[in-house]
């Protein structure tokens, strides 16, 4: 049965399905039988192992790819190339693994059990359990303070009241009762005589019958959900397509190359030497210090959150975070305190506010101990004056807050005068008034729900002669030509970095959607506060969203930001549409925000999550400040830029290299550079392009979010790698009639030199007077690694190893003052190439395109 099944039935009926008695609960030996056949109740754990997050490290085709090119680096015999390749993965997967295995198991210190132990009713005994061994049929036993180990049916309440904004999102907690209702088309928030695994009570007793454990609970579902959702990052999808088209293109234009080289040089053609010479070339285009760079980026910016107490579960959600488009997030304990204050009070009579407050302290007697959220925020808004002016009163009777009723009653009595008071919904106590302004009072408490705000009337008269007993038999008979003192509003208030996280993400081109179980009224004057909505009606609930058509639903996608009254299952299902058009992050708190976490590009918990939405995250803020998300979407952006200056790069300097070196193969007779040159040009030059992933990005980099466009980057860096090819073709025909040798080490220094050069060029859009200074530590890598590639042909080791002979000085001026042409080349046509595609993309898409 249901849920709702349950909740239709009475109590005994309840008790009577599930085989178990109301007073005496179930035996020992019924229980211990159920368990064996149910299971425990608890929903199995998301948490990572070790050797889980050490494969993630290796599981990427670019890493198949740099293993298969360290295997050919060992046929070559290049066996410094080869373990250099090796060390470049073991450095990435060591240090990804270190940074993701530290923050699963920070993850895990955080996370905690539903609840350790359970009251139950087991043989007509009350008696301690561990919450896992509750069976459905156990009479459980609730009262302030626990949390709900199972989905339950209540039997029997006390003034007992549930927060269940974790499941619901509902800010207010809800009052229970144990008579049977009907919920209809309702949700979990209509199930007034149920209690849900996962959510607390906060006020009163009560007494209820488990009806479902584990997976078949409410929470259980949830996480069930969770456990199917699978995601893929727009890094990962980035990277794959990435390395399948370098793949394909490599091994596309060797066999092209191969085949020409057969048609041309026919029967005279050495195959071994050929085939030796593609394998080089091949390896020479792989980027393979792409993962290192990538891991030192992601490293960087977990490590710079990690000062801010930001815990980065998945190392590649830090770029991730920077790309996404639209954020959405759940607006309980996220956007808002979950907690309420206070916000207005209206007085009947003009100077009588802080009498209202007063009164309804005085009101809250009945409570005051319970942690009803109303009381609380009453209490700390009268303060200690509030208090000392309370204790002036003696209550002689009180009247708990009645679902039924929705209202309290109190009887009080100060220097022998009695006064009885009533609290509650305005519509059920103005007509007990017959004095106060009645219509002044209702049209605030209308602008008041207008802003999201829940009401709170307080009405009292005097009470002469009174006969205490008489009056607690009919106390309601009372309840009558009441005057009106007044009302007070109640808000869950923004959290003070809601407002200015909300703006900066505004500022950074990403869109903001606020996806609640609350009410579409809160919802929708929370957006309003924030500045999402124009006015409090621009929101849309998740029935009207449903009884959309396909296309109707993706134009609301696109006109709201409020989604309210929203179910898991339909978060989840709006996040999917969502991600198959953008790049979509969600921030969540809840155990009902899990399936939209694990569902979305990345995801965030706040520190109070739930330990279900926790185990969904990406990445986890433990301190209550939205404005961190804001730093992580700069820094994912700058990982990204770096990123793209690296692919660039290297693709630009590899291909055109690749390209000019392949083509003289097949215009002499020797081959333009030995395949240790190719494999030793690309292992120097490797180095400095490391230190990209701290370079300094330009601010402009950092005001839209971007995407791994391939098809972009590859048409820039070949148009790129086409100048190289041109000037290498300059250094071929300068030294190709003097010597095999010659030819041979002055084109090493040469590419070694333009492909260092191209680095200060390409890492910015900007004229390279105009960009960001470069990062020190890339300054200080170039610089060696140029010295090296002019030295090592002077030395015994460059000559006998990789057979370089001693340049001329008057070379080595020729491929300083080419390799400087080149530079102010590459810079001309950057420049004019970007502003070319501004013009074509006009200027609000100027930055949206990567490339």
């Amino acid at each position: 049965m249901s849920w709702q099944d349950f909740a239709s039935l009475d109590a005994l009926e309840a008790c009577k399905n599930l085989g178990s008695v109301c007073e005496n609960g179930l035996s020992a030996q019924e229980a211990r039988r159920r368990l064996l056949a149910q299971g425990k109740n608890r929903v199995s754990s998301a948490h990572l192992s070790a050797g889980q997050i050490f494969w993630r490290q290796l599981k990427s085709p670019f890493i198949y790819l740099l293993l298969f090119a360290s295997l050919l680096s060992f046929v070559l015999q290049n066996f410094a190339e080869g373990f250099m390749i090796i060390l470049f993965i073991f450095i990435n997967t060591a240090l990804g693994f270190f940074q993701e295995y530290r923050s699963e198991k920070t993850a895990q210190m955080l996370s905690r059990l539903i609840t350790w132990r359970s009251k139950v009713i087991r043989g007509g005994k009350e008696q301690s359990v561990l919450t896992e061994e509750l069976v459905a049929g156990d009479i459980i036993l609730l009262e302030t303070g626990d949390k709900v180990g199972a989905d339950a049916r209540l039997i029997y309440t006390q003034n007992f009241s549930v927060d269940e904004s974790a499941l619901t999102g509902e800010s207010v907690a809800v009052f229970k009762e144990s008579e049977r209702c009907h919920v209809g088309d309702g949700g979990l928030e209509a199930a007034l005589n149920m209690v849900f695994a996962g959510t607390a009570v906060v006020g009163g007793k009560a007494t209820a019958i488990i009806t479902a454990t584990g997976l078949k609970t409410e929470f259980g579902q949830i996480a069930g959900l969770v456990a199917k959702t699978k995601r893929v990052s727009s890094f990962e999808v980035g990277i794959n397509k990435f390395s399948n088209f370098i793949l394909k293109l490599t091994l596309v234009t060797l066999a092209f190359v191969i085949l020409l080289n057969f048609i041309i040089k026919g029967s005279s053609l050495n195959w071994l030497e050929l085939i030796i010479f593609a394998i080089a070339l091949a390896i020479g285009v792989i980027p393979e210090a792409l993962p290192l760079v990538m891991t030192f980026s992601f490293s960087k910016g977990a490590a710079k959150l990690a000062k801010k107490k930001v815990v980065v579960k998945r190392l590649s959600a830090v770029e991730d975070l920077g790309n996404i488009e639209i954020l959405c997030s759940d607006k309980t304990g996220t956007l808002t305190e979950n907690r309420l204050q206070v916000a207005e009070r209206f007085a009947s009579e003009s100077g009588k506010e802080e009498e209202v407050l007063l009164f309804s302290l005085l009101a809250s007697a009945a409570a005051a101990d319970s942690g009803d959220p109303f009381d609380e925020s009453i209490r700390l808004a009268a303060g200690k004056s509030g208090r000392q002016w309370r204790e002036n009163y003696q209550v002689l009777f009180d009247s708990p807050f009645d679902p039924r009723y929705l209202r309290n009653n109190v009887l009080a009595e100060k220097d022998g005068k009695v006064i009885f008071l009533v609290r509650g919904a305005l519509e059920v106590i103005a007509p007990m008034c017959s004095q106060g302004e009645i219509e002044a009072a209702q049209a605030w408490a209308k602008e008041q729900g207008r802003r999201g705000r829940r009401v709170l009337a307080i009405a009292s008269k005097p009470i002469d002669n009174l006969d205490f007993d008489d009056f607690c038999a009919r106390f309601r008979e009372e309840e009558q030509s009441l005057s009106l003192r007044g009302l007070i509003s109640f808000v869950d208030p923004v959290k003070a970095s809601t407002i200015s996280a909300v703006g900066k993400a505004k500022e950074l081109g990403v869109g903001i959607k606020v996806i609640t179980g609350d009410s579409l009224d809160v919802a929708a004057a929370v957006g309003f506060e924030v500045g999402l909505c124009q006015s409090p009606e621009e929101a849309i609930s998740a029935a009207d969203f449903n009884k959309l058509d396909e296309v109707g639903k993706e134009e609301a996608l696109r006109r709201y930001h409020i989604f309210a009254r929203v179910a898991p299952e339909q978060k989840h299902d709006i996040i999917k549409r969502l991600q198959a058009q953008y790049s979509v992050g969600y921030l969540g708190d809840g155990i009902n925000d899990a399936p939209a976490l694990k569902a979305a590009g990345v995801s965030l918990a706040v520190d109070n999550a739930s330990d279900i939405a926790r185990e969904a995250a990406d990445i986890i803020l433990l301190e209550n400040d939205l404005n961190i998300i804001i730093e992580g979407i700069r820094e994912g952006r700058a990982i990204f830029a770096n990123s793209i200056k690296y692919i660039k790069a290297t693709l630009a300097s590899n291909f055109g290299n690749f390209y000019a070196v392949a083509i003289a193969s097949l215009l002499i007779d020797y081959l333009p550079m030995l395949p240790l040159q190719i494999l030793l040009l690309n292992l120097v030059s490797d180095f400095p392009m490391i230190a990209i992933a701290g370079d300094n990005v330009d601010d402009e980099e950092l005001l839209t979010p971007r995407r791994y466009e391939v098809r972009d980057i590859i048409i820039a860096a070949l148009a790129l790698g086409v100048i190289s090819t041109i000037f290498d073709f300059v250094f071929f025909a300068l030294f190709s009639r003097i010597s095999p040798q010659v030819l041979q080490t002055n084109w090493f220094i040469a590419s070694t030199l333009t492909e260092l050069l191209f680095i200060f060029s390409i890492r910015s859009r900007l004229s390279i007077f105009k960009a960001r200074r470069p990062s020190a530590i890339l300054a200080y890598l170039t610089v060696p690694a140029a010295l090296l590639a002019i030295i090592i042909p002077y030395t015994r080791f460059g000559q006998d190893f990789f057979a370089f002979t001693p340049p001329a000085p008057q070379h080595l001026l020729w491929i300083l003052g080419i390799a400087l042409l080149y530079l102010v080349s590459t810079e001309i046509f950057k420049l004019l190439y970007y502003r070319q595609k501004n013009l074509r993309l006009g200027p609000s898409s100027r930055l949206s395109a990567d490339i």
